[in-house]
Protein backbone atom coordinates (compact mmCIF):
# COMPACT_ATOMS: atom_id res chain seq x y z
CA UNK A 1 0.00 0.00 0.00
CA UNK A 2 1.48 3.43 -1.27
CA UNK A 3 1.82 6.11 1.71
CA UNK A 4 0.76 9.73 0.37
CA UNK A 5 3.11 12.46 1.65
CA UNK A 6 2.24 15.98 1.40
CA UNK A 7 4.11 19.19 2.43
CA UNK A 8 3.44 20.97 5.28
CA UNK A 9 5.20 24.03 6.76
CA UNK A 10 6.37 23.57 10.34
CA UNK A 11 8.27 26.03 12.33
CA UNK A 12 10.85 24.51 13.85
CA UNK A 13 13.54 26.06 16.61
CA UNK A 14 16.35 27.13 14.24
CA UNK A 15 19.26 25.91 16.98
CA UNK A 16 17.69 22.18 16.78
CA UNK A 17 17.49 22.57 13.37
CA UNK A 18 21.46 23.47 12.79
CA UNK A 19 22.03 20.89 14.92
CA UNK A 20 20.39 18.02 13.25
CA UNK A 21 21.19 19.10 9.80
CA UNK A 22 25.08 18.86 10.92
CA UNK A 23 24.06 15.77 11.95
CA UNK A 24 22.72 14.57 8.62
CA UNK A 25 19.80 13.79 10.20
CA UNK A 26 16.88 13.02 7.63
CA UNK A 27 14.51 15.73 8.97
CA UNK A 28 11.58 14.14 6.93
CA UNK A 29 11.63 10.83 8.95
CA UNK A 30 12.45 12.47 12.06
CA UNK A 31 9.64 14.61 11.91
CA UNK A 32 7.28 11.72 10.55
CA UNK A 33 8.65 9.46 14.10
CA UNK A 34 7.82 12.32 15.83
CA UNK A 35 4.20 12.58 14.97
CA UNK A 36 3.56 9.29 15.13
CA UNK A 37 4.91 9.14 18.45
CA UNK A 38 2.77 11.61 19.55
CA UNK A 39 -0.53 10.73 18.07
CA UNK A 40 0.17 7.56 20.14
CA UNK A 41 0.48 9.02 22.77
CA UNK A 42 -2.37 11.19 22.73
CA UNK A 43 -4.41 8.25 21.67
CA UNK A 44 -3.60 5.90 24.81
CA UNK A 45 -3.95 9.01 26.95
CA UNK A 46 -7.34 9.51 25.52
CA UNK A 47 -8.32 5.71 25.60
CA UNK A 48 -6.87 5.90 29.24
CA UNK A 49 -8.94 9.04 30.30
CA UNK A 50 -12.05 7.41 29.04
CA UNK A 51 -11.92 3.84 30.88
CA UNK A 52 -10.32 5.60 34.09
CA UNK A 53 -12.07 8.71 34.49
CA UNK A 54 -12.46 8.42 38.53
CA UNK A 55 -8.52 8.01 38.32
CA UNK A 56 -7.90 11.19 36.24
CA UNK A 57 -10.13 13.36 38.14
CA UNK A 58 -8.91 12.37 41.40
CA UNK A 59 -4.76 12.94 39.94
CA UNK A 60 -6.31 16.39 38.69
CA UNK A 61 -7.44 17.15 42.22
CA UNK A 62 -4.86 15.83 44.00
CA UNK A 63 -2.36 18.01 41.62
CA UNK A 64 -4.28 21.09 42.23
CA UNK A 65 -4.59 20.85 45.83
CA UNK A 66 -0.86 19.70 46.45
CA UNK A 67 1.09 20.65 42.67
CA UNK A 68 3.00 18.29 41.31
CA UNK A 69 5.18 15.56 43.38
CA UNK A 70 8.75 16.17 41.80
CA UNK A 71 8.34 19.52 40.24
CA UNK A 72 11.61 21.07 41.45
CA UNK A 73 12.94 17.88 39.27
CA UNK A 74 11.47 19.12 35.85
CA UNK A 75 13.97 20.53 33.51
CA UNK A 76 11.44 22.67 31.57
Amino acid sequence: MAVTRRAENVPVDADLLDEARALNVDLSRAAEMGIARAVRAEQAARKFAEEYPDVVRSNNEYVAKHGLPLEKYRLF
